[in-house]
């Protein structure tokens, strides 16, 4: 997946409810497991602090303890643009494996968003059509974009292609 982020300009960085220490193995566990060779940064944050102090825990992770009465695991999920504007959270229970496609999609939505003046619809994937905001008058849609598909007056569809 690390060519996926780099090719949309995407840093990623980790925050570990374990102790530094643990991270090699860690680290070794996910690269066999997972048929992978992780190389981002990934911040130890034992003691949970950065995890509280960014609402990073849910409650099911508060009923989830570890041996010192700490929430056990972190599993949120930040983009932050390259302004520092945190764009997007997610929060998954410990139970559910983040969705790194989900991930790529959203930065891939955002980054279009931000480059061309467009929305993207519900199960948007790259090149497909998008939303015309309603801020932009059909007539100035068909300058900027060519073709426009207007489904309702607030509700029109065009394609800015990958």
């Amino acid at each position: 997946m690390k060519d996926e982020f780099e090719k949309r300009g995407v840093k990623m960085i980790g925050l570990s409810a374990n102790e530094l220490g643990s991270h090699d193995k860690w680290i070794q566990d996910i690269n066999e497991v997972a048929n992978t060779n992780l190389q981002f940064p990934i911040i130890a944050d034992a003691d949970r602090h950065v995890a509280f102090l960014y609402d990073m825990v849910d409650q099911q992770d508060l009923d989830n303890i570890d041996e010192k009465g700490i929430a056990f695991t972190i599993r949120s999920v930040f983009v932050i643009d390259p302004n520092k504007k945190i764009r997007l959270t997610m929060m998954y229970p410990a139970s559910t494996g983040r969705n790194t496609a989900e991930v790529l999609r959203v930065i891939d939505s955002l980054q279009t968003g931000d480059k061309k003046g467009v929305t993207t619809p519900i199960n948007w994937m790259p090149g497909e059509d998008v939303i015309v905001p309603p801020s932009v008058s059909t007539p100035d849609a068909k300058k900027k974009f060519g073709e426009v598909r207007e489904v309702k007056p607030y509700l029109r569809f065009t394609n800015v292609g990958k």
